[in-house]
């Protein structure tokens, strides 16, 4: 990763941050640029005697959480949350989405659909003009239903992949102990479309399409400025 890119990220994970109020419940996002938004609700807890009450979408950012300070609740004892910051791989115009590059796409759709407001954050590499440009569609599979979902996939127009780890043998394991096969499209015509036909597909659990679920992403910049993006 780039200094600017780093740069621009934690510009718009603390701007994220600034958006939290007192006595707000909190989505906690996933990945490099919401750990940024994560330090800096730590700090405002510690200097400004924020008080909040944050609910993790993956075991790592339950982790920072704590590191920070965070105090933390599950989804059994909040029945919605004010706001939910999270990060994103792809941005449309649309303010429609591809996240999964962490692996945690399926926790943080329930945490972004229970938010009133649902804030994505991202350098603006991930700005696309149509999904599936640049990143694939992560697909959260039950194992043994990886080759009948991958061909289906394939049906589908795109090329699957099973994600394989790094620094261990075999696929990538989800914290629901699931597989990822990430699925690359040239262009997604009709996202809407195909988030129902990957949800129908027997053995999937959740892919990363987020469809109409951002109501606001921030765009950080490597000069400090901040774009600012609202749902009509």
């Amino acid at each position: 990763m780039s200094t600017s890119q780093n740069a621009a990220k934690q510009v718009a994970g603390e701007a994220a941050a600034a958006l939290v109020e007192d006595g707000m419940r909190v989505g906690l996002g996933t990945g490099s640029t919401t750990a940024f938004a994560l330090k800096a609700l730590g700090r405002r807890i510690k200097e400004e005697g924020l008080s909040i009450v944050g609910t993790p979408t993956s075991f790592a950012a339950e982790q920072l959480a704590r590191a920070v300070g965070i105090p933390l609740a599950t989804l059994d004892d909040l029945e919605t949350l004010d706001i939910a910051l999270d990060g994103a791989d792809e941005v449309a115009p649309t303010l429609d989405l591809i996240k999964g590059r962490g692996a945690a796409h399926t926790r943080e759709k329930i945490v972004a659909s229970l938010a009133k407001r649902f804030v994505a954050l991202a350098d603006p590499s991930k700005l696309v003009t149509q999904l599936g440009t640049k990143s694939p569609v992560p697909v959260e599979v039950v194992p043994m239903a990886a080759t009948p979902v991958m061909r289906a996939l394939e049906r589908l127009g795109a090329t699957p992949q099973l994600r394989m780890g790094q620094q261990k043998d075999g696929p990538v394991i989800s914290d629901q102990g699931l597989w990822i096969v990430d699925a690359h499209f040239e262009a997604i015509a009709n996202p809407d479309s195909l988030n129902h036909q990957i949800h129908a597909i027997p053995g999937v659990l959740d892919h990363g399409l987020f469809i109409r679920l951002a109501t606001d992403v921030l765009i950080g910049s490597p000069d400090g400025s901040v774009q600012h993006m609202q749902r009509a």
